[in-house]
């Protein structure tokens, strides 16, 4: 009796096994220059309703480099409790948060690094940085990570090279500050170009119509995140 009571419940925990559902994948968001994780909560949301475990992450855009805030805040989210489970952490960045995947990419490796998506990201830099960066009020708002976007070659996203990892990237056309967009070339979001958010490497690229400051809570852009992040293309 004892032993068919075994085989009973051995069955029984191969069945509940078997009919579990399987393991989450992580989101980590990062927000932009001057924002805060309320930025994020929109896509925060979408994410979490389609069953991602979503960890919206702050960090002190204007304190440091992007090298000392890549290392503070990614390398802090992924030691995240709520992550450690997941099967792949993806990454859905604005702005700065971008260039800060970049720059710790760029020196670590991570076995469960899934996909990323861009929204805005100053991946060749921005003609607002070598127009604006010398002046003191430019260098207070935005501090030395915002100093390091602008577009010579030497600039840090320009020295990050391609992307060594799966990205999809979202630019905006729209801008609510015609004085930014007559500093930069082409379509821009009124910070950033539609053209210089291309980077080597990319999967994907894609345009909406949205301003800077929105395009995180933009839904066409939040529903391609959506599609990117489980098919890997817009």
């Amino acid at each position: 009796m004892t032993k068919i009571k075994s085989i009973l419940l051995a069955l029984t925990t191969l069945a509940a096994v078997s009919t579990s559902a399987p393991a989450a994948e992580g989101v980590i968001l990062l927000h932009g220059m001057c924002r805060t994780p309320a930025s994020m909560v929109r896509m925060q949301r979408a994410l979490e309703a389609e069953g991602f475990v979503v960890a919206n992450v702050g960090y002190p855009s204007r304190s440091a480099g992007t090298e000392s805030l890549s290392e503070a805040a990614i390398g802090g989210a992924l030691d995240r409790p709520e992550l450690r489970t997941c099967t792949k952490i993806h990454f859905v960045t604005h702005s700065l948060g971008g260039i800060l995947v970049r720059s710790y990419f760029s020196r670590h490796a991570h076995g469960r690094l899934g996909r990323v998506v861009m929204l805005g990201p100053p991946n060749q830099g921005s003609e607002l940085v070598d127009r604006l960066g010398h002046w003191w009020l430019f260098g207070k708002l935005n501090g030395p990570a915002g100093l390091e976007l602008g577009t010579a070659a030497s600039s840090t996203p320009n020295r990050l090279g391609p992307l060594a990892f799966d990205c999809g990237v979202i630019a905006g056309d729209r801008s609510i500050n015609w004085i930014n967009s007559t500093m930069i070339a082409g379509p821009d979001d009124g910070k950033v170009s539609v053209e210089r958010t291309r980077v080597a490497g990319m999967r994907d690229h894609l345009t909406v119509h949205s301003a800077h400051p929105f395009i995180a809570a933009n839904r066409s852009a939040i529903a391609a995140t959506l599609r990117f992040l489980r098919h890997g293309a817009f």
